[in-house]
């Protein structure tokens, strides 16, 4: 294990900079944390979590998809994919880094998306360690152990310094380019804060949800509960939740004329909106109350049921703290789970 003090930060980003694209959360103007493109004189934010997810860094919000160019009834299509720059994404909570496992399983199955897989086989994650979950956290429902997240490199952040420990080859790579702000050193801060954590994860609200009444082969089970109907009643539509969830994957593609040429783009659509897979005939999801059991259905059942029993949420809390009605996947288990105390 590796440690690096706090007063060799600036080096450190700066050492990584030279050689690959680095980005880490950093304050906003209103007190939230983004992910920045990092610049000298960047401080690196004590948010316990970004606003939005860092799905950003291999499934943008929006992103060009190709060109068109008509010349009577000839068309040309013209590539413009570039060559992704290597990059890190330095300090990225455990739940984000399992989402990437979640987007994983949909774009490089088969027929791999070329734009994803480019992004991802570029990038390295540096993972950081939670050491003051919030009370809207429920990652360990999930699997997720947020003391020791996953990530090419997993790190421990204490006030006076870093711990660092290489998982992957990409780890490796990284850890050799600090060698010269780094030491050697044993676990016994890690082990102390791990303990800490632990402690406080014991005493969360959410600590007892568990996902036993849910996953494969429970379609017919909640498909036509009865509860939707009361659970979807005061929810606006908005997308929000599916816009700040790590894992939401729907979009749709769309085409822009410029006038000397056509760009073809995606960009995020999501499964709460009314004309969400509309096609010739009309929407399949007519009504709020379908649209609200598709989200659900979706992270709950259906993804689970193609793969291998993994649920589509990580347990992030974001979802609860942005949802302007306050209805959330939390709310949903407990209710069709029928453990409204948990």
């Amino acid at each position: 294990m590796l440690k690096i003090t706090a007063d060799k930060f600036p080096q450190m980003f700066g050492a990584i900079n030279e050689s690959m694209s680095l980005y880490l959360p950093v304050d906003r103007s209103d007190g939230k944390a983004e992910f920045k493109k990092w610049q000298e004189g960047d401080v690196w934010s004590d948010a316990l979590n970004t606003e939005r997810s860092a799905k950003d860094f291999f499934f943008p919000q929006s992103e060009n998809l190709m060109k068109f160019k008509m010349e009577g009834k000839s068309i040309e299509v013209i590539d413009i994919r570039d060559e992704n720059e290597d990059f890190v994404i330095f300090g990225a909570r455990g739940c984000d880094v399992r989402s990437f496992d979640i987007l994983d399983r949909v774009f490089l199955a088969d027929p791999v998306d070329s734009f994803y897989k480019n992004r991802r086989e570029h990038a390295t994650v540096v993972s950081v360690a939670c050491s003051r979950p919030a009370e809207t956290c429920f990652c360990s429902s999930f699997g997720i152990d947020c003391t020791n997240p996953a990530g090419d490199v997993t790190l421990w952040r204490e006030a006076d310094a870093i711990y660092m420990e290489a998982n992957t080859e990409k780890g490796d790579a990284l850890l050799e380019k600090l060698s010269a702000f780094s030491e050697e050193c044993d676990t016994k801060a890690v082990d102390a804060q791990k303990e800490k954590t632990a402690k406080i994860l014991s005493k969360l609200p959410l600590k007892d949800l568990g996902t036993d009444a849910f996953g494969s082969g429970k379609t017919k089970e909640f498909f036509d509960s009865p509860l939707w109907s009361a659970l979807s009643e005061s929810c606006l539509g908005c997308g929000t939740c599916t816009f700040v969830c790590p894992t939401c994957q729907c979009y749709d593609i769309k085409e822009f004329n410029t006038g000397s040429e056509v760009i073809r783009y995606r960009c995020w659509d999501s499964c709460m909106y009314s004309d969400f897979t509309r096609m010739a005939h009309g929407n399949n999801r007519n009504s709020q109350v379908e649209r609200f059991r598709q989200r659900f259905m979706h992270k709950l059942v259906y993804y689970p049921e193609n793969n291998d029993g993994i649920f589509s949420c990580v347990g992030c809390g974001r979802c609860l703290s942005k949802c302007p009605i306050s209805m959330n996947i939390v709310k949903v288990m407990k209710a069709l789970g029928g453990n409204e105390n948990a």
